[in-house]
């Protein structure tokens, strides 16, 4: 009558809870900007729309437009703006997940893993699903786009995710230790990449010298492969997505041994004297 209930702890029946933990997790970091999951996704959807007319209008007003590839101009400007917003989103949102001394650790399911991957992969589905719906409302009521390597143009969205997250992994271990730097570090990095993620020109029509004020970055490799996939007429020199790859996977590596070591001395009381 009263034994303890038996469980099957076997790995398909622990695999399959963490991806439940992992689905109900993303649900919550959704709705977290807003009650409504379908406002939550207008919203981003408007401000990428935001981003698109202002960079529109700017590149008309300076005269830049003829330094774009030849094609679609809005398509030009999509591509830079899509993998921006996905890299820096991700990076906000992994930034901003539950830590090691967050109440949610109290349930004896949830750990920071969980948070960390819901916090990525719920960034993940919004600008996806952002971008699906301004490329299908592009591609219906103004001019049908062409994208010449979709495969591998999705390739490098996910690759500008991918070092999004794996940044955010790295300031998220240092978040306990160095709130004020983590929070001044995030900031300035994406305000800086507003301009050193290449978002505004291509790599094969910069000199040498402005060059290496770029290629350090690896989402400047990112966004300048991925339109070497979209664009026929674009053959990137300079750039390299292995670069993007790697960078990421040490940011990865670096971070999940910091998140490691801060899980095992966070304490409650760091955030009581602030």
């Amino acid at each position: 009558m009263f034994q303890a209930e038996r469980r099957n702890n076997n790995s398909i029946s622990s695999a399959l809870t963490l991806f439940e933990l992992i689905y109900h997790s993303i649900v919550r970091s959704v709705r977290k900007g807003h009650g409504n999951a379908f406002v939550a996704i207008g919203i981003n959807v408007l401000q990428t729309v935001i981003f698109v007319m202002a960079f529109y209008v700017m590149f008309s007003l300076l005269g830049l437009r003829g330094s774009a590839i030849r094609g679609d101009f809005l398509l030009y400007i999509m591509s830079g703006i899509f993998l921006f917003m996905t890299h820096t989103k991700t990076l906000s949102a992994v930034v901003g997940s539950e830590g090691p001394a967050s109440p949610m650790m109290q349930h004896a399911p949830m750990n920071t893993i969980i948070a960390i991957a819901s916090a990525a992969l719920g960034a993940l589905y919004i600008q996806v699903l952002s971008l699906s719906l301004v490329l299908f409302a592009y591609h219906v009521a103004f001019t049908p786009i062409v994208i010449e390597e979709p495969v591998a143009a999705f390739g490098m969205l996910l690759l500008a995710w991918y070092t999004g997250a794996a940044l955010g992994l790295v300031l998220l271990a240092l978040k306990p230790w160095f709130p004020q730097f983590v929070s001044i570090f995030s900031t300035i990095y994406q305000r800086a990449n507003m301009i050193a993620s290449g978002k505004m020109f291509v790599a094969n029509s910069l000199p040498g010298f402005m060059l290496a004020m770029f290629d350090w970055n690896p989402l400047f490799h990112a966004i300048d492969q991925a339109r070497g996939f979209i664009f026929i007429n674009y053959n990137p020199r300079y750039t390299d997505w292995h670069y993007a790859l790697w960078v990421g996977l040490v940011l990865v590596m670096i971070g999940l041994m910091g998140e490691f070591y801060t899980r095992r001395h966070a304490s409650l009381s760091w955030s009581a004297r602030r």
